[in-house]
């Protein structure tokens, strides 16, 4: 009567298909999801975060509490009212007659309304069975008062009916009518004529009339909340909950019918209780109303309690619903009845039932659009585990309940719905970050995988251009205890570029009854969590090391997404220290070091592998048309303290594009030397590097020019965008000890095999006769660039090709290391691709 009384039939029937439109794309999602699984305590809640993972479950399923707490509460205040309206004394005389006895008042409200929702809490107290006979007696109560109230529209005759109301003077008396069926008094009711609200004193409209309405519609999740007491709910949710929407959608639009061509508007707006005088057995009418809504009530109380009662079990708010856990012998969750039943006597004292509909209301609708926002994640996620035996489901369905739901909330109470979404998001980050883990299973991860999958697919390594060119590292690990600041360090190197933390593990997987790698995979992957670096693993079985670096640069990534830079630490007789220790991932935050990583090989303990084939895996490397970073000492690099001296004095990173093994080919602008500049390059635009500032050396001999050589290098650094000063250093000491420059090889002339070798290798690569770089000039090299101060924080060095002949790979190696000797954290750069661009 309130509905049609002022919407009118036309916007009632609107408002019925818009309520039950939603309410039937939710159920469609519900039944979809109740169908695909066992469900336990908790309904909606229970569906929401098995979809959605914690985060959105928890701050839903309060969200859900809530709505149910509210919703009690409105169903009692509302039983209140229409008991003071049959048995309270009326307004403006002190003394009852006959049965108005019950004196009106905010606080006898309130009494009345706490009497009530105490027999409430002894229901759902004693337990589930008696709450499910209960409510079947007053299913059959209502239904035989629907039944007479239909008869008496038929079967009453014309009559006028006396409305008490309050007025500013005490109570006026106006006639309301029933016409019996009459077209004129359906004429007078076809269209909206809102008033105002005779309990509140507001006036009416659309949209309020709408959130009081639709409250009467949210029993459909009264089923799944008893999902934990159900025998078999994956049956009956679907067939309960379907065959409840459809009876009481015809009941609806045929009430609203019934009543707009029969009463007319004054009786429809000025008395809620009108049936009772129409009906041809009144006092059966009064039962039905309280049956009814004590029956709501109870729903919403137990169904707050099942909620509140799964939420404590899993564990999302920690201590603060421990008590709620607690349950009776028969495993009736008797706490978190007692604490919803708290909640509801505190929702009581607004007072008033159309003060909190439209909050309840927008609380629904925020579960229902979650509700189908879990259906359509997981419609979309295509996993082949979902396959719900209900099939009346598309994500059309759900995308229509969720645009439905999103749209009413707004219309009803802008300021409603955008507190509940605020309180929504703030529920969600408080989660995120405070929950502990689950083992639920993410629908955001399985969302992510068909959305990556979709994109790698896309991702066609043909349209590759070096304009969109960034760095994609694999870095190899023998033990992360020795190596946390290099992981650190490459994290900064890699651009938004695929990072992979490769690892040889030296077995026989035929020896082995299972893979040994499967363990290592979660210390791994917590190493990276906590070392805070977005990289993947990759780990492998293999015989040696350089078999099993050649196989994770065969294998490792996917699609467009492949490493084309490999990152070795050095080779040398360093004996390695535990970094992993002292890494302020660890010492700040007083956390343990994932278990899973072997200590340290001790100084006196042979190597893993040997310098020839530590040699051999960058010439692979270098083979299959990968950049190479041998990184030195990068472990006594402390990016914390060089972070809190940049506050006074920059760093300064130190770039040599230069091959200081062959003074011959001292040139910039070779694809080496480009990449060098590159790279060095990226990890000054890194954040944690910003105020570093790159210094470029340029090697000048006497008589070459320099200042010629000095505005060409500054023109190309301009033409890349690349920011550095540029320091002439004189290197005429330096190469005077170079073979070439005194005149030839010492011992004779060079033999063929290492001239086809030098051709073959190109002039910036390392020398086929590699024997004629003496010590002495090595050392004088590494000299000069210690000599450049001030000291800086890591040093970029040109790393040359190894030699063709293998038996020269100790000698390589040994060069290197003389080159690199005292200079604190460096990087050996050799690049193969080009990586620069001036275009646009």
């Amino acid at each position: 009567g309130f509905v049609v009384g002022h919407a009118g039939l036309y916007e009632a029937l609107a408002m019925f298909a818009v309520a039950y439109f939603i309410i039937g794309m939710t159920v469609l999602s519900v039944c979809a999801i109740a169908t695909n699984g066992a469900l336990d305590a908790g309904g909606a809640y229970y569906m929401i975060s098995r979809a959605l993972g914690p985060e959105f479950g928890g701050s839903i399923g309060i969200m859900f509490f809530l709505a149910n707490v509210c919703g009690s509460a409105l169903y009692v205040l509302g039983l209140v009212e229409a008991v003071v309206d049959s048995f309270g004394i009326p307004t403006g005389q002190k003394v009852g007659t006959g049965v108005h006895v019950l004196p009106q008042s905010y606080w006898y409200e309130l009494l009345y309304g706490t009497v009530l929702l105490a027999l409430c809490l002894i229901v759902c107290l004693v337990g589930a069975s008696i709450y499910a006979k209960a409510t079947f007696l007053i299913f059959l109560i209502v239904a035989g008062v629907l039944g007479t109230i239909l008869v008496s529209f038929f079967a009453t005759q014309p009559i006028a009916v006396p409305i008490l109301l309050p007025s500013v003077n005490g109570s006026k008396i106006e006639n309301g009518s029933f016409t019996g069926f009459s077209l004129t008094t359906l004429r007078s009711n076809l269209r909206g004529g809102y008033g105002v609200d005779y309990t509140t004193g507001q006036k009416m409209s659309f949209s309020t009339v709408f959130a009081v309405m639709f409250n009467g519609c949210t029993g459909i999740m009264a089923g799944s909340n008893m999902s934990g007491d159900l025998k078999r709910p994956s049956y009956s949710i679907p067939r309960g909950t379907i065959s409840a929407v459809l009876f009481t959608y015809l009941v609806y639009n045929l009430l609203a019918f019934l009543m707009c061509a029969t009463c007319n508007r004054t009786l429809l707006q000025k008395d809620y209780g009108f049936l009772r005088d129409i009906s041809i057995f009144p006092p059966l009418v009064t039962v039905g109303i309280y049956a009814a809504t004590l029956s709501a009530a109870m729903s919403n109380l137990i169904g707050a309690s099942r909620i509140l009662y799964a939420l404590a079990r899993d564990d999302l708010f920690g201590r603060a619903l421990a008590l709620a856990k607690k349950t009776s012998a028969s495993g009736n969750p008797v706490m978190a009845v007692i604490l919803s039943w708290l909640v509801v006597q505190l929702v009581l004292f607004s007072g008033k039932l159309n003060t909190i509909a439209g909050v309840v209301t927008t609380f629904f609708l925020l579960v229902y659009a979650t509700v189908n926002l879990a259906c359509l994640a997981l419609e979309w996620a295509s996993a082949p585990n979902f396959r719900p035996t209900f099939r009346y489901f598309t994500w059309h369905t759900c995308l229509l309940g969720i645009a439905g739901c999103c749209v009413m909330m707004f219309l009803i109470s802008p300021v409603s719905a955008s507190a509940s979404l605020g309180f929504l998001l703030v529920l969600l980050l408080a989660l995120h970050y405070l929950s502990p883990s689950s083992t639920w299973g993410y629908i955001s991860q399985a969302l992510i995988f068909h959305q990556v999958r979709k994109y790698l697919l896309m991702l066609d390594v043909r349209k590759d251009h070096v304009k969109f060119w960034r760095p994609q590292m694999l870095l190899m690990v023998q033990n992360p205890r020795g190596s946390a600041r290099l992981i650190d360090f490459v994290n900064d190197l890699k651009k938004s570029g695929l990072y992979i933390l490769g690892h040889v593990e030296l077995q026989d997987l035929d020896m082995l009854p299972s893979d040994p790698l499967q363990p290592q995979q979660d210390s791994w992957l917590s190493l990276v969590d906590k070392l805070n670096v977005k990289a993947f693993v990759s780990l492998t079985l293999a015989p040696s090391v350089r078999h099993g670096v050649r196989q994770l640069l065969f294998t490792s990534g996917l699609g467009g997404m492949r490493p084309n830079t490999l990152v070795l630490g050095f080779y040398d007789d360093t004996a390695p220290q535990d970094g992993l220790a002292r890494h302020p991932a660890f010492t700040s935050t007083r956390e343990d070091i994932p278990v899973g990583f072997p200590p340290l090989r001790a100084p006196d303990d042979p190597k893993l592998l040997s310098a020839r084939e530590y040699v051999g895996i960058v010439a692979d490397a270098l083979k299959m048309l990968r950049n190479v970073l041998l990184a030195r000492q990068l472990e006594s690099l402390d990016k914390a303290w060089e972070l809190r001296r940049a506050a006074s004095s920059p760093p300064a990173i130190h770039v040599w594009p230069v091959n200081l093994l062959r003074p011959d080919s001292a040139r910039y602008a070779d694809t080496c030397s480009l990449f060098l500049l590159q790279m060095a390059c990226v990890l000054n635009m890194a954040r944690a590097w910003r105020r570093a500032r790159l210094r470029l050396f340029l090697c000048v001999e006497a008589g070459a020019m320099p200042h010629a050589q000095e505005e060409k290098l500054r023109q190309l650094l301009k033409d890349l965008r690349i920011q550095a000063q540029i320091q002439l250093v004189p290197w005429d000491a330096v190469t005077c000890l170079h073979w070439q420059t005194r005149g030839g090889p010492p011992g004779g002339p060079v033999p063929t095999r290492a001239m086809e070798e030098e051709k073959e290798e190109g002039v910036v690569n390392f020398p086929a006769n590699a024997t004629q770089v003496s010590d002495e000039y090595v050392c004088a090299a590494n000299k000069l660039v210690l000599e450049q101060s001030p000291t800086p924080a890591v040093r970029f060095l040109y790393l040359p090709r190894p030699p063709a002949d293998t038996s020269l790979y100790p000698l390589y190696l040994h060069q290197l290391e003389l080159l690199t000797r005292g200079l604190g954290p460096t990087v050996l750069v050799h690049g193969v691709s080009a990586v620069t661009s001036t275009q646009l």
